[in-house]
């Protein structure tokens, strides 16, 4: 058989076993245009049967449209199916307790109801949220209600043609340190295994009835959970425009605010409603250019003290802020919140556990702990490793993942971290500062730590294995000018050298304290570049210094770079 013929075999025979009428049409379609010599239809059909949508570590996660390879009624029938399998068989639980939670996106509410109709009928108890909701109410939710497995149908920050299929574990299922945490190996292989084990989609059993749904108590307490934070004595004059990427953070964020005593909030009103389509931002993640730009025209109208930015699912945070030494508003890096939050949680909250980041994240964090006498880590990237460390008291990765109250939510929360920046921003305003005054405060304690991201796209994945491969044939010797002293690659690595499970990576350190991370991305086609580089203040700097302090530095991490993409090959 012609692999034309074969993959057309193969598209009919998923045309039988689909239960979803839209995704028949529509691969129906793509046959009849790549029958017709549709280039385009034709390279879709290839790609949509190149394989099975992987599950992995952070669950599923791709564009919606018919076949293996992509999110819709039957991949997701497939996984409910392998997840409670999973469940009953390898972990032998009686009457697992699962809890599904979905965004706004489209079709993510019907994924979830054929989840829970799925593992229903296979011997699960499920809880359903009646109404679309942020991620962290169901990573919440499976900690507060003692759940064996958690579900979260949503894709994040994704442009508006993806969904996702976002696992916890909890209850019987997880070790401790480990419930209410995203899965982890050998949970992930597991799983698939058993997905890659199920039969035919229409022969999958699906209840009518027998699952609960959750309602507006499971809020409530998630929101007299995250309240508490806040110290009720502190001050609250504070201004602040919120956005919420048109997403689910909206409701939420506003109740808690409130909640708490910060009542001048002004949400930006075309991002405040949920609406799958993003149609004020070409990518819907505060971190893109562009992204927050309404919300800076409304807080420059307003003239606001602070800018809170949540993602669609809301389980990350930005913030931006006026710089004084640039005379204008600008974004906080995730590194910039990541360390106020971190200092914030100790001096004013008493924080004395564990302070965790991921190895690409800033090593400010760790001085922070030192000079508070605590101790510090750096995992893996990614929650699922992160809010495992052992006695974890904070953490947080560069890509605006903040856990602050990890007994409540043991993941990335955008909405009880939003708590603590409008805390912060109204004890600084108080205090007569801002929060680059405070961060200038910890750069003239610590020394400052300036990070920044080289991401080099790809069309074909295997430049990033020939990048990888160049960089460990031939790294650098010297970084801006300093030497190289530390060469480590962290694919050979091990828990007794580095401190870290082996992971694709290689980790560069020059004499003068430049750290460079390269590590291929694990959600996109990407090859990742994390930069940091330390500069000292000197005793007594005005605040013209540190602003050529700063600028100088942010030249630096330019040149560094350029030097990247000759050592990669990608210039």
């Amino acid at each position: 058989m012609s692999p034309a013929a074969e993959l057309r075999s193969r598209a009919e025979a998923w045309l039988q076993d689909d239960p979803d009428p839209a995704t028949q049409a529509a691969l129906e379609s793509l046959l009849e245009q790549a029958e017709a010599g549709g280039t385009d239809a034709q390279a879709e059909l290839a790609d949509a049967f190149a394989a099975d949508l992987q599950f992995g570590t952070a669950g599923l996660r791709g564009a919606m449209a018919p076949g293996p390879n992509r999110m819709n009624l039957a991949v997701v029938s497939r996984a409910a199916r392998g997840l409670a399998d999973h469940l009953r068989e390898d972990l032998g639980l009686a009457d697992p307790l699962v809890v599904i939670g979905y965004d706004a996106r489209y079709n993510s509410r019907a994924f979830a109801e054929r989840s829970a109709a799925i593992m229903t009928a296979a011997g699960c108890r499920v809880r359903l949220l009646e109404r679309f909701g942020p991620t962290p109410l169901v990573a919440f939710a499976v900690r507060h209600l003692d759940a064996d497995a958690g579900i979260v149908v949503t894709a994040s920050h994704n442009p508006p043609a993806d969904n996702g299929y976002k696992v916890y574990l909890g209850g019987r299922a997880a070790a401790p340190e480990g419930r209410g945490v995203q899965i982890v190996p050998p949970s992930d292989a597991q799983i698939a295994a058993r997905i890659a084990a199920v039969g035919p989609v229409r022969r999958i059993p699906v209840a009518g009835t027998g699952w609960e749904l959750l309602g507006e108590e499971l809020r409530e307490d998630y929101l007299e959970a995250i309240c508490a934070l806040p110290d009720p004595e502190g001050p609250r004059a504070v201004r602040i425009v919120h956005t919420a990427m048109h997403g689910v953070g909206t409701e939420t964020a506003l109740a808690a605010l409130h909640r708490t005593g910060f009542t001048e909030v002004h949400p930006v009103a075309k991002q405040a409603d949920p609406d799958p389509d993003f149609p004020t931002v070409a990518f819907p993640n505060p971190e893109e250019p562009g992204a927050i730009d309404l919300s800076l025209e409304l807080a420059r109208t307003l003239e606001a003290d602070v800018v809170i930015a949540n993602d669609p699912d809301a389980d990350r945070c930005a913030a931006a802020v006026r710089d004084p030494h640039l005379g204008d508003w600008r974004m906080l890096t995730g590194d910039e919140l990541g360390v106020l939050l971190g200092d914030h949680l100790v001096r004013r909250h008493g924080y004395d556990g564990v302070l965790a980041r991921s190895i690409v994240s800033s090593r400010w964090l760790g001085r922070v702990a030192d000079s508070a006498g605590l101790d510090a880590v750096a995992t893996l990237t990614g929650f699922k490793w992160i809010t495992r460390a052992p006695r974890i008291g904070y953490g947080y990765e560069e890509a605006i993942g903040y856990c602050v109250l990890p007994e409540v939510v043991r993941d990335k929360d955008g909405l009880s971290a939003a708590l603590v920046v409008a805390e912060m921003a109204a004890l600084a305003k108080a205090e007569g500062t801002t929060l680059i005054g405070r961060l200038d405060e910890l750069a003239a304690e610590h020394g400052l730590f300036s990070t920044a991201q080289l991401s080099i796209r790809v069309e074909d994945l295997s430049l990033i294995g020939a990048m990888m491969e160049r960089l460990r044939a031939t790294p650098p010797v010297a970084l801006l000018g300093s030497p190289v002293v530390t060469n480590q690659d962290l694919s050979k690595g091990s828990v007794e050298s580095t401190g870290l499970p082996p992971t694709e990576g290689v980790l560069l350190l020059s004499e003068d304290d430049t750290r460079v991370v390269v590590r291929p991305s694990g959600t996109e086609p990407k090859l990742k570049c994390y930069l940091e580089l330390v500069t000292q203040f000197p005793a007594g700097a005005t605040s013209e210094q540190i602003g050529t302090i700063r600028e100088d530095a942010g030249e630096r991490l330019e040149r560094l770079k350029d030097e990247l993409r000759q050592v990669l090959g990608a210039v």
